[in-house]
């Protein structure tokens, strides 16, 4: 058996490694918190005295600033001594015991108090001391806590550290000696070595370029940039040390030092020559001098336009070291300009149109090839000729220039004839404020006979403003160039939503599609637009088949007939690949045939799908049922509207067989009747429609939840309506009947996509027509009289508060126009026109 002795001494052995480290971690310890105050005064003198701080200081103040920190540091090492204990192995045990688990070092030096002539105790008592070995056997050394934050809670010794470390990468570590001398009278040069210099090449900062430590330099030939920077300092008496350079501007000058102290001398490397210090430890350099030659930038392409107008024109640009800017310079060519109609005037003075070139972000800027993407669209000079020059700039300031283009100023083209003419008169107006009598009689011809004519009312109506603005500005003078500004920004609005559209109807939008492409086919487009001008027909083309396919004119597997004849999807997918392959040959008469006998066909189609009816498909009777909820919503909205005219016109003309004042006199009764009849079926067609929402398909899919989602808003603004009713509130019932409107209709679409998918026209995920007119509509929809938004489905209510914005008194007159507007339409329905005048009548 192991004797309890001998198993502790065993282990002192083993743990005698740790034991030593352990304890020379507590002497650092006790060293680190005892001498901080020592080590951070030190370091700091150190640092200050070799970057000079001596040399800025009168003796007298040198002097007593030496004396005041020897006896701070005398009195901090004396704290610290003070305070200093060398630590014992008692205590370097205590610390390693502590670090383990159970304190097994304080276990093997305990004694066995009881039972310890019992031979079953003495032996629990060895098991346990053996336990305590093994755990002590595997002790490490415990580390240090060399933590002074409590200590030292501003950091100063991080400060002198740093200070110090950058004194011996940036200062004289020597020059700390020099103190003393120089406390005591003497010159610090003359007591070390003699007379002392240092000197740096600093490059320009856009080379790139490290600087220069010359007194590190062994070679004697440097090769600089143009315009480095030369600092030379120099230390020891006066005339002891010159320096003669002949590679600034002043040629050959020499440089004598005649004042006491440290000197500084700089100047700029502007030709090859030599640099020498002239006295002990001079040095001589021969400089040559790397002339910055001038950047170049050249066209790496021919510019690109995209069909909404954005070009893109390749360059590629070089300097010896790297461009600092760039940019791109369209001046009008007034001589290549058709001077006709707008044009035959001379054009006001304007600047020329300049873009920043992009440079690259990272990488090498000394050579490289970019693209310049710009949109100008909107300038005056789009689509009109004009000359494009680059020009680059170098860090020197040096300039390059590359050859001079002429060309038509990349721009979007509107193939609307409409459009193009709103467009026309815009650039007209923009080219001189003269031919704004022009421009106003021009739109008067326009938009004359709107009917028929204009596809957008909002386009109309917008224009009709636009035109009243203008004929204000010219009546008041010289056409002011902010109105002028202003309108130019409208006109272009015009035209993007004459161009653009924002069609609901399929068949509309299909037509649409078809005469842009083939005005863009007469007109000469360039292949980008005139491909995707072609997606565009594309995506018309298969929305107008599936809005045949939810009116569920047949049934059965889809397929395209018309005057007899039987088209399948991929015979109309070749014929429009047909097309777009003649017009990309240059073929544009048989495309333009191909093109008109596809307007045919899509006219005369309709889709056939066999045998039964929609009702018959899963989810068909859920559609039935919807569209009726819809055709009844809109019935009772149309009554509700009714119901408010009435009670706008307390005083109107008697009914047949009704007395002057019977419509007074019974309004109040009768009203309250009509909104309570009113609100219970509001409330009905509310109860039908969560009836219909427990039957709905396509759960779990997007499409199905989305329907489901525009059906429960639509619930609660059936909700919100029938008690506006109930309060009598008819103008709040009518806003809350068009939300419920408008998300029914969102609801019959998105329903129409899950029976697609649910029949295979249509892939999961794919967008739809619903979703495709909510991106639409999300960038900005159309808007009725008043600046409300209204979604394509025609929804007319709005949340927004119309007595702000500044805008405000503009929206009424456009309101007051369209008034009058439909007041003399005379196809009108009486009872609407006699609403109309007495509005007129009104205000």
């Amino acid at each position: 058996m192991t004797d309890p002795t001998t198993i502790t001494a065993q282990v002192l052995a083993r743990i005698a490694r740790p034991l030593r480290l352990t304890r020379a971690g507590l002497a650092a310890e006790r060293l680190a918190r005892c001498f901080w105050p020592a080590s951070t005064l030190l370091l700091a003198v150190a640092a200050a005295f070799a970057f000079g701080v001596q040399d800025h200081l009168p003796q007298g103040t040198l002097w007593g600033l030496a004396v005041a920190l020897a006896a701070g540091l005398v009195v901090a090492l004396a704290l610290g001594l003070r305070r200093f204990r060398w630590p014992t192995q008692a205590e370097a045990m205590a610390r390693l015991d502590a670090s383990l688990p159970g304190h097994p070092l304080a276990a093997l030096t305990d004694a066995q108090a009881l039972g310890a002539g019992d031979a079953a105790s003495a032996a629990v008592w060895r098991a346990h001391l053996q336990r305590m070995a093994a755990r002590a056997a595997a002790a490490e050394a415990a580390a240090p806590d060399l933590r002074l934050a409590s200590r030292d809670r501003f950091g100063l010794r991080y400060i002198a550290l740093t200070g110090f470390v950058m004194a011996l990468l940036f200062g004289a570590p020597g020059r700390v000696g020099e103190v003393a001398t120089m406390a005591a009278g003497g010159a610090p040069a003359q007591a070390a070595a003699g007379p002392s210099w240092e000197g740096w090449v600093e490059p320009p900062a856009y080379t790139g370029r490290p600087s220069l430590y010359l007194n590190a330099i062994k070679v004697a030939a440097l090769e600089v940039p143009e315009g480095s920077l030369f600092t030379f300092r120099f230390y020891g008496s006066a005339g002891a040390i010159s320096l003669d350079e002949t590679v600034s501007a002043g040629g050959a000058g020499t440089v004598v030092q005649a004042q006491e102290g440290p000197r500084s001398v700089e100047f700029a490397a502007v030709q090859t020559g030599t640099v020498g210090i002239d006295g002990p430890g001079g040095r001589e350099f021969a400089v040559t001098v790397l002339p910055d030659a001038a950047p170049s930038v050249s066209f790496a392409g021919d510019i690109e336009r995209k069909a909404d107008g954005e070009m893109s024109q390749p360059f590629s640009a070089r300097d010896d070291f790297q461009i600092a800017r760039g940019r791109a310079e369209f001046v009008l060519d007034l001589e290549a300009v058709d001077r006709r109609f707008g044009l035959a005037t001379e054009p006001e003075p304007r600047e020329p149109h300049v873009l920043d070139l992009p440079l690259p972000i990272s990488g090498n800027r000394a050579e490289f090839t970019e693209l310049l993407i710009e949109n100008a669209s909107k300038h005056p000079w789009a689509n009109l000729p004009v000359k494009l020059s680059l020009t680059v700039e170098d860090g020197l300031g040096q300039s390059g220039r590359s050859e001079t283009r002429e060309l038509s100023l990349p721009g979007r083209r509107f193939f609307d004839p409409l459009a193009a003419a709103v467009i026309e008169m815009r650039r007209d107006l923009l080219w001189s404020a003269q031919n704004a009598p022009r421009t106003l009689q021009v739109l008067r011809a326009v938009s004359h006979r709107p009917e028929g004519f204009f596809r957008n009312q909002r386009a109309y109506l917008m224009l009709r403003v636009a035109m009243r603005r203008l004929e204000g500005g010219i009546a008041a003078g010289p056409l002011d160039p902010a109105l002028r500004d202003e309108l130019a920004e409208a006109l272009w609005d015009i035209a993007v939503l004459i161009e653009d559209g924002g069609l609901s109807d399929a068949l509309a939008r299909m037509e649409r599609a078809q005469e842009r492409l083939s005005e863009a086919m007469r007109n000469g487009a360039s292949p980008a637009e005139i491909a995707e001008l072609m997606d565009e027909l594309r995506q018309a083309t298969d929305a107008y088949i599936r809005q045949l396919a939810q009116q569920g004119e047949q049934q059965g597997d889809q397929m395209a007939q018309g005057e007899g004849q039987r088209i399948t999807g991929d015979q109309l997918q070749a014929l429009m690949d047909e097309i777009q392959r003649l017009m990309e040959e240059g073929r544009m008469a048989e495309a333009q045939e191909l093109l008109e006998q596809l307007n045919r066909m899509m006219q005369n189609m309709r889709v056939t799908q066999g045998e039964g009816g929609e009702g018959d498909m899963p989810g068909g009777q859920a559609m039935q049922d919807l569209s009726k909820t819809l055709r009844d919503q809109q019935g009772l909205s149309d009554e509700t509207f009714r119901d408010l005219q009435e009670q706008f016109n307390p005083g109107g003309r008697p009914g047949p067989g009704q007395e002057p004042g019977e419509g007074q006199q019974g309004e109040g009764r009768q009203g309250q009747e009509g909104q309570g009849s009113l609100a219970d079926r509001q409330q009905a067609l509310r109860d039908e429609l969560e009836r219909q929402l427990g039957g709905l398909p396509g759960q779990g899919t997007d499409s199905g939840d989305a329907a489901r989602g525009a059906l429960d808003r639509a619930g609660r603004a059936m909700d919100q309506a029938e008690r506006a009713l109930r309060e009598g509130d008819t103008g709040s019932a009518i806003d809350r009947q068009a939300e419920a409107i408008e998300e029914l209709r969102e609801g019959l679409r998105s329903l129409g996509e899950v029976l697609a998918e649910q029949r295979g026209e249509r892939r999961p995920g794919e967008p739809g027509p619903g979703e495709e007119r909510r991106a639409q509509q999300g960038a900005g929809g159309d808007r009725d009289p008043l600046g409300r938004t209204i979604g394509q489905s025609g929804r007319s209510g709005s949340d927004e508060n119309m007595l702000q914005g500044e805008d405000v008194y503009r929206r009424a007159r456009d309101l007051l126009d369209e008034i009058r507007r439909r007041a003399g339409e005379q196809e009108r329905p009486e009872l609407e026109l006699d609403y109309l005048r007495r509005l007129l009548d009104r205000f």
